[in-house]
């Protein structure tokens, strides 16, 4: 009884800066409290003040609980667009099934039931890429499924907006969802590569008038990227994935758009670094900066900058013999001048392919097989036969880094 007049009584005097704030689509834009309002920033789940200083305004995430996450965005004076996970029928779920879907449903209540108030909350995510690896036959029972999870959204939640997350654009996408979703207020695209320059154009073309975000965004899809002799995906440097995403950023900003570099945080997929803008180990990488400087924020090292690599070869051959062995040699520099310390890892070649972001264990790591590892190079030797990768991380002792890997295979 006491706790439950205590809860009343904090409400009663919460100050109306905590109160859910009014959010709504004119036209193209997203507007809160009425004001335009750009959603820059990224999918993470830690270090939200370091993101609002970047110049962000959201954070993303995609179905999991929400609760703590709203809480850390509302202290920083961040912006989320809570995800809801649509299951997907190339993961096993069948839209035919309607106990399945009812549950799911029901699971989508309680979440927009539960935060529909919170003052952090500014649109809901229903779904992400459900579409994805599904003909364009199969992808038919996607679209209506989305409108029905919209739908209820809105139904429970008046006052935000409801977002679906595409796998690009492609040719028809936005307009299969203003045709089979009108319950959706804004499409998200998620896009890796020049077609990022293109894609808000390609929505508009397909007749898509509403607010228009990229919810998730990078250099290059491994999907995209050439390839060694043998399939391995070659992985540009971070100084390489900064350039590339500078333009991207840019294009953005120019035409309004909100925009979601991938991944605030670290994760395996294909390499731990591919889609990381964090190491592990904290440092953030130059795409960081590159947010900060077209955000007009500041970077979590103040006015520090990154370590850039501007030549990364191997001086060997890419496959050789397991009695060989080949070289690499790095040029890297810091526009600071700080003293950088280069490290070197051999990792094995993943052997998942996922789909989608799908979960990948991390490779195992072969340090019997760096020799001779100086700040210019390396020899790497004594591996069974195999396919590998070398790394190298180049860290300035003051919170930044660069990286990037090389593949090879031992015969």
């Amino acid at each position: 009884m006491r706790r439950a007049l205590l809860i009343a009584l904090s409400a009663f005097l919460m100050p109306s800066s905590l109160h859910a704030a009014q959010v709504s689509v004119r036209g193209a834009e997203i507007v809160v409290d009425g004001k335009p309002f750009i959603p820059n920033g990224a999918s993470g789940e830690a270090r939200f003040s370091d993101l609002k200083a970047l110049g962000a305004t959201v954070v993303r995430t995609y179905g999991q609980e929400p609760g703590e996450i709203l809480d850390a965005a509302q202290r920083a004076g961040l912006k989320v667009i809570v995800g809801f996970w649509l299951g997907h029928p190339r993961l096993g779920f069948d839209y035919a099934n309607r106990t399945a879907v009812t549950q799911q449903l029901e699971t989508l209540r309680h979440m927009v039931e539960r935060y529909r108030t919170h003052p952090a909350l500014l649109m809901w995510g229903i779904g992400n890429e459900v579409e994805v690896d599904l003909s364009p036959e199969e992808a038919m029972a996607v679209w209506p499924a989305i409108e029905e999870a919209a739908k209820l959204a809105k139904t429970l939640d008046g006052q935000h907006p409801t977002m679906a997350a595409l796998a690009e654009v492609g040719q028809d996408k936005a307009a299969l969802i203003k045709r089979h979703a009108p319950s959706i207020d804004v499409i998200g695209i998620n896009g890796y590569g020049d077609g990022l320059l293109t894609s808000a154009k390609r929505a508009r073309a397909q007749g898509w008038t509403g607010p228009v975000m990229l919810t998730e965004m990078g250099a290059q899809g491994h999907w995209d990227a050439p390839t060694a002799p043998w399939g391995a995906p070659l992985e540009p440097t971070s100084s390489q994935k900064a350039d590339r995403v500078r333009r991207y950023l840019l294009t953005a900003k120019q035409a309004g758009v909100g925009a979601i570099p991938f991944l605030w945080g670290h994760k395996q997929e294909v390499t731990p670094t591919w889609y990381s803008l964090l190491l592990p180990t904290g440092e953030w990488t130059e795409t960081v900066e590159v947010m900060a400087a077209i955000w007009g924020g500041t970077p979590p090292g103040g006015t520090n900058h990154a370590p850039r690599i501007l030549a990364l070869t191997l001086a060997g051959p890419s496959r050789f013999a397991a009695d060989g062995d080949t070289h690499v040699r790095i040029a890297a520099t810091d526009p600071d001048g700080d003293s950088l310390k280069v490290e070197w890892q051999v990792m094995a070649e993943t052997t998942v392919r996922s789909v989608g972001g799908d979960p990948e264990p991390v490779p195992p790591s072969f340090p019997e097989a760096i020799h001779e590892p100086h700040p210019d190079g390396v020899r790497i030797a004594g591996l069974p036969p195999g396919r590998y990768r070398v790394f190298v991380t180049v860290r300035d002792g003051r919170g930044a880094a660069a990286t990037g890997n090389l593949p090879f295979e031992v015969l």
